[in-house]
């Protein structure tokens, strides 16, 4: 006990604010002690901690902050970075300007499936720059059909929904469902018979891009509310409730997206009561059933697509997918049945850049990879390593680790306060992890990650919340005893 809570004290010194000064922080270094004891104690405790972080944010007298600060006014500030600058990569590593090294367990938002700067994608997308980069879809090229072709028939040998035919081709999961939505309601206006069929059905807590058709599938008011009106008749429902359902598709309705596994809004897996009900009712009203699997798609769970372990019963119309399928290329595709595509004309949709040369033969090389079973039969021993490592730290921290929910190499931590600061600590002690939904950290490694490395981020992970709720109780601890003064 008295080991366990001199560490904890530990852990609070380590958690003191920082002094963002470079020259003292290396000074110390080097100081005596004697002159590192005159320095102040809030500075002292700056050191102290500094020292036993493998990767301390960088201070603003850094070569990092100098660069930051140059670029940022130039830059529309659309997002908040934390300090570290990243400039390479290897498998499951990245190193930062100051060549300081980080274990990637967020795979550029489950992007990287084959890991960082990877030496097949490196040398297909060489080999296939020096030939032939673009010619826009005005012309043929080899590799657009092929990628698409590959795409149908990986869909049907892996167990993916079987009425799958054609494939689009574009550049991002945003623009991936766009075209599913556009697709969508050309079918409604094709099958209604003069009678509206245009309204589209999402859930809370969905997320299904940035572009205003997705956006206003994305029921997060965060999102939306900045950029309000949404594109009319859409309507949203909650997440794995089958009752409401049968009220909520009607004959107005011409499609339906739904993840199978919310990536974005807390990893929340979906039931196969909830799918199959969704399916049978876009029968019942002709509606277009879409599967968002951008994120949980392209080996992720242990499958090629998330929805091949469901029953084929429920099934969709329409996959979209992103992400994984070019390993930080930008590439996505929109995989259609006959029953949409036999609505869809020429110059319905289009796309400048979509099924370029280049992208498309690096998205055929990596989904060659991805659906090997090297790959698809690795997953499920992965998943059951993260989860051993997770159910040990719900028995340190029952407090604060409530639950944990998704699949394969998809997974979610549920904690019952606000992760930033996990997060925080685990980058200052080299491990990259995110967050998502309410309170959730987000585990979507690269695929290729192997089960020593799992150990070795979750036992950072492990001392980042010791550093965070240990800190936390010790507080609590003290004011406890003055109170009992």
């Amino acid at each position: 006990m008295a080991l366990r809570l001199s560490s904890r004290h530990v852990c609070s010194a380590l958690r003191a604010p920082r002094i963002s000064c470079l020259s003292v922080r290396h000074a110390s270094a080097a100081s005596a002690a004697p002159k590192h004891s005159s320095l102040p104690q809030n500075v002292k405790d700056s050191i102290a901690r500094e020292s036993s972080l493998a990767t301390p944010d960088p201070p603003e007298s850094s070569k990092t902050a100098g660069l930051v600060n140059q670029q940022l006014p130039y830059m529309v500030p659309t997002y908040v970075r934390p300090p570290p600058m990243f400039e390479r990569g290897d498998g499951c590593y990245m190193w930062d300007l100051e060549n300081r090294k980080y274990l990637d367990f967020t795979a550029g938002i489950a992007v990287n499936a084959l890991g960082h700067c990877d030496e097949g994608v490196a040398q297909v997308m060489a080999e296939q720059a020096r030939q032939l980069m673009h010619t826009s879809n005005l012309y043929h090229n080899p590799h657009t059909g092929l990628l698409s072709k590959q795409l149908v028939q990986l869909t049907h040998a892996t167990g993916g929904f079987s009425t799958a035919t054609r494939s689009f081709i574009c550049n991002s999961g945003s623009e991936a469902n766009e075209a599913a939505i556009k697709f969508a309601r050309k079918v409604g206006k094709s099958t209604s018979r003069g009678k509206p069929k245009y309204e589209f059905v999402s859930f809370k807590n969905s997320f299904h891009g940035r572009t205003m058709g997705s956006l206003s599938a994305t029921p997060n008011p965060k999102y939306q509310t900045p950029f309000a009106p949404m594109v009319p008749g859409f309507k949203y429902g909650t997440f794995n409730h089958v009752d409401a359902i049968h009220n909520l598709v009607t004959e107005r309705t011409c499609g339906v997206i739904v993840e199978p596994i919310q990536g974005e809004g807390g990893v929340n897996v979906a039931t196969p009561e909830f799918l199959l009900a969704l399916r049978q009712r876009c029968t019942e009203v002709g509606a277009v059933l879409i599967f968002d699997e951008i994120q949980c798609g392209l080996g992720r769970t242990g499958t090629f697509w998330a929805h091949a372990a469901y029953p084929k019963d429920c099934h969709p119309d329409i996959v979209t997918t992103a992400k994984a399928l070019g390993n930080g290329f930008p590439i996505g595709a929109t995989i259609v049945n006959d029953f949409v595509c036999d609505h869809i004309q020429t110059g319905d949709h289009g796309t400048t850049f979509g099924g370029n040369p280049l992208g498309s033969r690096v998205a055929s090389y990596i989904l060659s990879r991805l659906s090997s079973p090297e790959i698809l039969d690795s997953i499920p021993s992965k998943e059951r390593a993260f989860r051993h490592h997770f159910s040990a730290l719900q028995a340190r921290f029952p407090g604060h680790v409530t639950e944990v929910r998704g699949k394969g190499l998809i997974l979610g931590l549920q904690l019952d306060d606000p992760p930033s600061s996990i997060i925080t600590a685990a980058r200052e002690r080299g491990l990259l992890v995110i967050s998502c939904g309410t309170n959730t950290l987000r585990f979507v490694p690269p695929l290729v990650i192997t089960e020593a490395e799992i150990a070795e981020g979750m036992a950072i992970l492990g001392d980042a919340m010791e550093s965070v709720w240990g800190r936390e109780e010790d507080v609590q601890g003290t004011a406890g005893q003055q109170e009992m003064q």
